[in-house]
């Protein structure tokens, strides 16, 4: 069994679980458009790949699921799941399942507002929201919104260009340089992030971790500590469940006052991963079993509680001739 993982990145420890998973049964093979990219060199064996936005990266792709007998993909980056979701079938023609969950939603939760809508829809707290900068001054009028307030890019990721705006003066300023910004109530609470795993066999959610954020750092969590809350398990069933998401996600939530906010689902590994899987949480094993064809039992908060979570910096060193062009 071989897993291939596009756009490996600096995510390291996500290359080296699988690799534990499959070990003595498969191999790992990662790709990324950089020979600078750590985490390829942790791979059995890695591919120096064009942009994702090429034309002819479709192609690529599908040659090395065909060369290497790829059994199942994943990305780890926000913009490729959508692709990935949209070219499922050819990817079936070839032998090769995708690790992710359908196309509407990766792009719902790639676009900002319709998770806004959706969750508005569907009676779920949220943080409120605004594309239109004169419905937000109306609003900010009304009472109905006050500062300070973030404001994101409609369809970002990884915390890129978030600002948070104190006045509106600054903000007029930001709106008036990019049209596709959003401003987003800002949320006083405990933030949490759960990382959660659907199975793509029975569609059951089988495991949920949770953490308390202590510290973020570039958009992710840098510093956190695991704990366990069984009505927070039943709430985040409840809403995977309803929106039919598969395979591996990361959730932000904010608990505000004793109320759980919903603020962003990432379809894939999150940055905080290894620390769920470092207390036992391991979900590479579970998609293993779900690409030979084999549902998994629920196992959600089979870990310990009080288990901190700190990041920090390493390197990886390789000579001229190791790298690839």
């Amino acid at each position: 069994m071989n897993v291939l993982i596009l756009s490996a990145g600096t995510r390291n420890k996500i290359v080296q679980y699988f690799r534990r998973a499959l070990e003595g049964r498969g191999q790992v093979i990662a790709t990324d458009m950089s020979p600078l990219a750590p985490a390829i060199y942790e791979a059995d064996t890695h591919y120096i790949v064009p942009r994702m936005t090429d034309p002819g990266y479709l192609d690529v792709i599908l040659s090395v699921c065909r060369g290497e007998h790829i059994d199942g993909v994943l990305s780890l980056i926000d913009p490729e799941l959508s692709f990935l979701a949209a070219h499922e079938a050819d990817f079936a023609a070839v032998g090769t399942t995708v690790i992710g969950s359908s196309y509407e939603l990766c792009e719902m939760s790639l676009d900002k507002m319709e998770m806004f809508r959706w969750l508005s829809a569907h009676g779920y707290r949220r943080a409120c929201s605004w594309d239109d900068l004169g419905e937000f001054e109306k609003a900010l009028v009304a009472g109905e919104a006050r500062f300070p307030v973030f404001v994101k890019p409609v369809r970002g990721s990884a915390s890129i260009a978030i600002s948070k705006v104190e006045d509106l003066e600054t903000l007029r300023l930001l709106w008036a340089h990019d049209r596709g910004l959003m401003v987003q109530e800002l949320l006083d609470g405990q933030e949490i992030g759960a990382d959660v795993y659907i199975d793509m066999v029975s569609g059951d959610v089988v495991s949920i971790f949770t953490k308390k954020k202590l510290r973020m750092r570039a958009g992710e969590t840098d510093k956190a500590v695991s704990f366990k809350d069984p009505e927070l398990f039943a709430f985040i069933d409840e809403f995977v469940s309803e929106a039919g998401y598969r395979g591996q996600i990361d959730i932000d939530i904010f608990d505000v006052g004793g109320e759980w906010y919903i603020s962003e689902v990432n379809p894939r590994f999150g940055g905080g991963y290894p620390h769920a899987y470092e207390c036992g949480v391991d979900h590479m094993t579970l998609i293993t079993e779900n690409l030979g064809k084999c549902a998994n039992g629920k196992c959600i908060g089979a870990y310990e509680e009080g288990v901190y979570m700190m990041k920090y910096n390493d390197v990886l060193i390789c000579r001229d001739g190791d790298l690839e062009s």
